[in-house]
């Protein structure tokens, strides 16, 4: 573990410290670093950068919902290459992790090597349902703070969005659980009101602009994600769309060899790619967390 002082906050940030190309991972809402630990040895020939994105793990959860904007996170993260003397990074986020990683690779494209999305979206286009989102992702913030995490913990894992992983192995949903039970609900609720859909910009138009190699990953099961990984794939220039079969929004969860097989094929095709991968450990999959 290592916090490092980003911009008067402390964000956490795993490093293994290896000689190869940069990739950064950015987990979920109610995610943290941890996430990634059953694909370390598969991605073992890249420099790993594991953050905590604020208000997360064990990075700090400021007061102020404001710090929790998108382009203060993405300043955070472009200050975290910086102090880490890295110039260019693969990103791979996932959720709201993704839809950081997509601001990133928009805001400093000299930053970004390569662009791999599960499971995001650029945002929400219309004006009105923009603000509805903002509005009841601002009262779900409310309800952390006024029932308490294990309350909020009980409505988030029982949405429909993820109804596929209730076949998951029991021990795999008590370390979910576990895991989003241990976050500061301070953090959740405002990375909520700060890095919600409905606090972020619409991005579809700008992609076009993107000139990186990029893949767009959802799971079979998640319908509306998959049309999302569609709509950004078609809108990135060379870029392309992959479905995960049998599994729902958290693919990297639900299909872990599938998933690290997608990202190793992806990462072999870039200029910054790795020949020779190891393949995902079968003694690692019940580690994976979302």
């Amino acid at each position: 573990m290592t916090r490092l002082l980003i911009n008067g906050i402390h964000l956490n940030v795993e490093d293994s410290g290896g000689e190869g190309p940069a990739l950064m991972l950015l987990h979920g809402f109610t995610g943290d670093a941890t996430t990634w630990e059953p694909f370390l040895d598969a991605w073992s020939m890249f420099r790993i950068l594991r953050v905590d994105i604020v208000g997360h793990g064990r990075s700090d959860a400021p007061i102020a919902s404001g710090r929790y904007s998108m382009q203060h996170a993405v300043a955070d993260l472009t200050a975290l290459l910086d102090q880490l003397g890295v110039e260019q990074t693969v990103l791979l986020g996932y959720s709201m992790g993704g839809r950081l990683a997509l601001h990133l690779a928009l805001a400093a494209p000299e930053r970004t090597a390569a662009l791999f999305l599960e499971s995001a979206s650029p945002g929400i286009d219309d004006p009105t349902e923009r603000e509805a989102r903002r509005k009841s992702d601002a009262a779900l913030a409310a309800s952390i703070e006024r029932d308490g995490i294990e309350a909020f913990v009980d409505r988030w894992q029982a949405q429909p969005l993820f109804a596929s992983q209730s076949s998951l192995p029991r021990d795999v949903r008590e370390r979910q659980r576990a895991q989003r039970l241990a976050q500061n609900p301070l953090g959740l609720a405002n990375s909520l009101r700060g890095m919600g859909a409905g606090s972020q910009a619409y991005l579809l138009p700008r992609l076009a602009s993107l000139k990186v190699p990029a893949l767009f990953v959802a799971g079979a099961l998640d319908a509306r994600y998959v049309a999302e990984a569609q709509r950004m794939a078609g809108a990135v220039p060379g870029s392309a769309c992959e479905v995960i079969p049998d599994a729902g929004h958290a693919a990297h969860l639900e299909q872990p060899e599938a998933f690290a097989a997608t990202v190793g094929r992806f990462l072999r095709t870039t200029p910054v790619g790795v020949a020779g991968q190891r393949p995902l450990q079968r003694h690692h999959h019940e580690e994976v967390t979302s």
